[in-house]
């Protein structure tokens, strides 16, 4: 089997995997990289999403051949310095899981989101996150969490407080 190389949590890995293979199982199996989650296996659910190039994608239905050489972002990749990402941070603040399952794939989503959209309005996260299922049914939380995230991120850039 060929190599591929990857940049996953900003290192590069190689890894030895078919490139047919899904990006999921190599981050899984190959890695040991477990906080993404394995849902539905056909790209509907988003448990199983990761960034790809800064970009959310589901990792269960992406092939190896597809990323050689992409910067891939996990859940586990998100924290700097020991401090959690804002995203992560807001979810916990508003305690927006019951279960936890499908908290992966959506942080990595939001992650997604206020990169390309900073301010987001219900309709952007409705849509942005319209494939990604709740079952504990904790949309109005992840809501709210996506709009205290979008208030930190921002304030930390214009280095004010918008807690």
């Amino acid at each position: 089997m060929p190599e591929t190389m990857l940049i996953v949590n900003g290192t590069q890995r190689q890894v030895d995997a078919a490139p047919g293979d899904r990006l999921l199982d190599v981050l899984r199996h190959d890695l040991a990289l477990t906080g993404t989650k394995y849902g539905c296996g056909e790209g509907q659910c988003g448990a199983c999403t990761v960034l790809v190039d800064g970009r959310p994608v589901r990792s269960c239905t992406t092939r190896l051949e597809s990323v050689h050489g992409a910067t891939i972002t996990t859940i586990e990749g998100l924290a700097r310095d020991g401090r959690l990402h804002p995203v992560q941070e807001a979810f916990l603040e508003v305690e927006a899981f019951q279960c936890g399952y499908c908290t992966p794939g959506m942080i990595m989503a939001v992650v997604g989101l206020l990169q390309a959209t900073p301010r987001p309005s219900d309709a952007d996260i409705a849509r942005e996150l319209d494939r990604n299922v709740c079952r504990c049914g904790e949309y109005r939380r992840i809501v709210d969490a996506v709009h205290l995230a979008a208030r930190r991120m921002a304030a930390d850039v214009s280095g004010g407080d918008d807690a």
